[in-house]
């Protein structure tokens, strides 16, 4: 019986394991060379758009009751897949600082491919080890950050946007009409400027100064120039510009994922820099099967707001009348965004139809703009 339960619940975890086969796949590219290395973002952004359409929707929720021993095949996927990268990015620099039948431009096609992966997944698998509550998954998730030179995300993410979603004050919602690219380079400096000061006053409320070691910016800086120093030493400077290609498409990756999550949804001001409650109504969400399969379900995002510490397999599905939802999965939709005209085809009808199903009642949504609206009080 327990053997037959075992079985079982690694039968249902298996499919969210599908990210490994991307590791075969990016050292396959890495020995054919040539065009071979397109295959991993081409596989991230149009086979899993293929299977979407294939598998259809996942609309069934597990009881959110369930109990971490039972997830455990589930849990085990977001802790193993640290040390497959580390060395998986490692090794990759190795061999490619060494080989010689790859080209200069293989060579950048191929950590393109790798920072596809330490992006779509890498990021993906921290951001769920950093919302727990044992130290060590959440040093697993900083060490993930790291390799992408993206260590701040974690202090942007828990202290600003989980309290500031829909608001002025949250660099990465996305404003509406406000294109992608537009948006990138203004949540680069934002993001790392917010995630600094919310470190910087939660010290300052135990009345410690930034440079106190409790400041987690001393671990990330340490982190990072481990990191930076590692590919430096494998593979020479070479190596560092390979690494840095990685963490780059990486980052780029990431806030693609962000732009999509919440873009034109806006919290309703109160009044006196007052804003109502998250919602599941405040976040975009996607039911495909199998790009959630790839980003363990961080498309039903509408609950990860609303429980952020629910571990991905215990994450509802909320449906449309009280949820907005994207028209495809994200492989889709972060290839539109890169479209701005396309993006606000599909999307601006979208948000004004929400707008009017939520918020009949606002007639100028002008104030909204971040210009112009009162900051939500820290």
């Amino acid at each position: 019986m327990i053997a037959t339960e075992t079985l079982s619940r690694w039968q249902s975890a298996l499919p969210f394991w599908v990210s490994f086969l991307l590791i075969p796949l990016i050292w396959f590219t890495a020995i054919a060379g040539g065009w071979w290395v397109l295959l991993v973002p081409l596989s991230t952004w149009w086979v899993f758009a293929v299977l979407d359409r294939l598998t259809g929707l996942e609309i069934r929720n597990a009881d959110p009751d369930t109990q971490d021993p039972i997830l455990r095949w589930y849990v085990l996927l977001t802790k193993v897949w640290v040390p497959v990268q580390f060395l998986t990015l490692y090794g990759l620099i190795w061999y490619a600082t060494h080989a010689d039948q790859l080209s200069t431009l293989a060579k950048i096609g191929l950590f393109f491919g790798m920072g596809v992966i330490s992006g779509t997944v890498g990021i993906n698998y921290s951001h769920e080890l950093m919302h727990q509550k044992g130290r060590f998954e959440r040093w697993l998730g900083d060490i993930l950050l790291a390799m992408v030179l993206y260590s701040h995300f974690r202090s942007e993410h828990l202290l600003v946007h989980h309290r500031f979603v829909g608001t002025p004050r949250d660099p990465v919602t996305a404003r509406y009409n406000e294109g992608f690219h537009r948006f990138y380079p203004r949540v680069l400096k934002q993001c790392l400027v917010s995630a600094f000061k919310a470190e910087r006053d939660k010290l300052a409320r135990k009345d410690r100064a930034w440079t106190d070691p409790a400041n987690p910016f001393w671990r990330y800086w340490a982190l990072q120039g481990t990191m930076l120093g590692l590919a430096s030493l494998i593979g020479g400077w070479s190596g560092l510009a390979l690494f840095l290609i990685q963490a780059g498409t990486a980052i780029w990756q990431l806030e693609l994922v962000n732009y999509v999550e919440h873009y034109g949804l806006t919290r309703k001001h109160l009044g006196d820099g007052k804003y109502e409650h998250v919602q599941p109504r405040h976040s975009w969400n996607a039911s495909q099967k199998a790009s959630n399969w790839l980003l363990i379900n961080l498309q039903r995002h509408s609950d990860h707001h609303y429980k952020p510490n629910r571990r991905f397999p215990l994450l509802q599905h909320h449906p449309d009348d009280t949820a907005p939802q994207l028209p495809y999965g994200y492989p889709v939709m972060t290839v539109a965004a890169m479209i701005p005209p396309l993006w606000r085809r599909v999307m601006n009808p979208r948000v004004r139809a929400w707008r009017r199903q939520h918020y009949p009642e606002v007639k100028d949504w002008v104030p909204y703009n971040r210009s112009q609206n009162p900051l939500p009080r820290a």
